[in-house]
């Protein structure tokens, strides 16, 4: 059984950052080649999903849909200590996933044609998020 384990540090900005390329390159130097890979983010404003990478409108229409279900501002959020955008994050980061889990087979992410896996930022302006990835497996 093989196991390796890496932090990948992310630049983001609100909206959807692929990093698919990153856990890729963490799944080859693993040498794993039917196993598991698990990927999450050690963050509480952000978040990991699986989505459509060959059209950015498809990003777009994600991170439009959920500022409207969830604004900024809302007054019936009170943990408002970093700004507007605060609370509003945290709920956003709790309606999608903090981590994934895809399948390794023949060395390679067993993801769909169109899928990739990516960061989605909920607060505004830039930030650094740490996601680990672990590939376990023969």
């Amino acid at each position: 059984m093989k196991l390796r384990s890496e932090t990948l540090t992310v630049s983001t900005r609100r909206g959807l950052t692929e990093i698919t390329d990153g856990i890729r390159g963490v799944l080859r130097a693993s040498g794993v080649a039917q196993g598991l890979c698990t990927v999450f983010i050690r963050h509480t404003s952000a978040s990991l999903v699986i989505q459509e990478n060959a059209d950015p409108a498809v990003q777009r229409d994600l991170e439009a849909f959920l500022s409207r279900l969830v604004p900024d501002g809302d007054p019936l959020f009170t943990h408002v200590a970093e700004g507007d955008d605060d609370m509003s994050s945290h709920v956003k980061a709790t309606l999608t996933r903090t981590s994934e889990q895809i399948p390794v087979r023949e060395g390679e992410l067993a993801l769909g044609n169109w899928q990739g896996l990516y960061v989605w930022e909920h607060r505004g302006g830039r930030h650094r998020r740490e996601v680990v990835v672990q590939v376990m497996g023969e």
